[in-house]
């Protein structure tokens, strides 16, 4: 269960670095733009305010009410990002740290490609290959799905879609304070770790991701855009 208060107060820096990414989305006025994960709503009112005809979708009801709360004019919808569908296809699909989570991968991929009007683009971040890579190894087994540039370029491209650009780049991440991993670990974790194994993952850690009084998450990104053809 995702925490939106913690969400938005803690780890405001996940939507943050997301900005950039609505940038690279360039939406238009009247286009129609899918959010795919939109989590608390704040990049899918930035997509809003270019005058897209924009709809945010998250399988997480506390963060649709907190989006729907923020955000009252942008049309909000609690959908499971694996069978949703639309009635009426979409220019684009925007998603920004979610893809990673959504597993099988292909059951994303297959909504994606099925919302998406022929030409139109998909553009994505998530975590990628070496995501995490200490903290997966100090907590053992995850759900993540963090693929390389070529897996997901054959799974874009096994549903149809044409990979335009690609890049897998790390991003190390500072968290806030002393207790910055354990908050980290409590709101991307606790779903499938037990708390009380919090004290032992961070004493792992700590050589390796605490610097100067500082947490770093060892973040890896996959930022990839596609089309899906015309015919």
């Amino acid at each position: 269960m995702w925490n939106a208060e913690q969400y938005d107060s803690r780890h405001y820096y996940v939507t943050d670095y997301g900005t950039s990414l609505v940038g690279l989305l360039e939406p238009k006025p009247g286009e129609r733009i899918l959010d795919f994960g939109c989590g608390t709503g704040r990049l899918t009112q930035e997509i809003a305010a270019s005058g897209a005809d924009v709809l945010g979708i998250d399988s997480s009801p506390d963060m649709i009410s907190v989006a729907r709360s923020k955000y009252p004019s942008v049309k909000f919808e609690v959908a499971d990002g694996m069978t949703f569908r639309s009635n009426e296809p979409f220019d684009a699909v925007f998603s920004n740290a979610v893809l990673h989570w959504v597993r099988p991968p292909e059951k994303a991929v297959e909504s994606i490609a099925a919302a998406l009007k022929p030409g139109g683009r998909l553009i994505a971040e998530f975590g990628g290959k070496g995501n995490t890579a200490s903290i997966v190894e100090a907590v053992g087994s995850h759900p993540w799905y963090y693929p390389s540039i070529p897996e997901y370029a054959s799974l874009l491209e096994d549903y149809g879609l044409e990979t335009v650009t690609a890049v897998l780049f790390p991003r190390p991440t500072p968290v806030n304070g002393e207790s910055g991993m354990r908050d980290w670990l409590k709101m991307f974790t606790s779903s499938f770790v037990a708390e009380e194994r919090f004290p032992e993952i961070e004493s792992k850690l700590r050589s390796k991701l605490y610097q100067d009084g500082v947490w770093y998450i060892d973040y890896v990104r996959l930022r990839i855009t596609a089309r899906k053809p015309l015919s």
